[in-house]
């Protein structure tokens, strides 16, 4: 059985993944930079105009669904880290280190963003309060103290 924590984490990352696919459906010219440097060395001019000029729009439509495919997963996982982690306090901080760490890596690898100071410090106290989350033991009433609360 998959724990809690795995689901969160992958629900993190999904989470920025449908950021990344909204970045590149609707910002700027992403997909057609990166189209023509993918394409950079075949690319051929057909009367004045390049195979990225039409092929970005099916690119952002396609990134359009996979925004939607990607949030729907991650709500999924999400949900389901709820139901097996412990707390869930657990599940939303693990989910939330998950996607901060998953856009930076992403944000670095696709656009080559960098982040400031401040932004390593948030990222250090969501992970330092993750390993405490992660590091406590549930605390369990005793028998006599469970059975009263049934009762009531």
């Amino acid at each position: 059985m998959v724990s809690g924590s795995l689901y969160a984490l992958l629900a993190g990352f999904l989470g920025a993944a449908a950021s990344l696919s909204a970045k590149l459906s609707l910002g700027a010219d992403y997909v057609r930079d990166i189209c023509e440097s993918g394409l950079s060395g075949w690319t051929q001019t057909h009367g004045g105009t390049t195979a990225c000029d039409w092929l970005h729009i099916p690119l952002r439509l396609l990134c359009g669904g996979l925004l939607f495919t990607c949030n729907a997963v991650m709500w999924t996982f999400f949900s389901k880290a709820l139901r097996h982690c412990s707390s869930s306090a657990r599940a939303t901080v693990t989910t939330t280190a998950s996607n901060f760490i998953s856009s930076a890596v992403l944000g670095r690898v696709i656009f080559g963003e960098t982040h400031a100071a401040l932004w390593w410090v948030g990222i250090s106290l969501t992970l330092c309060g993750l390993l405490v989350l992660h590091g406590s033991v549930p605390q369990t009433l005793p028998q006599g103290e469970e059975e009263g609360r049934k009762d009531k």
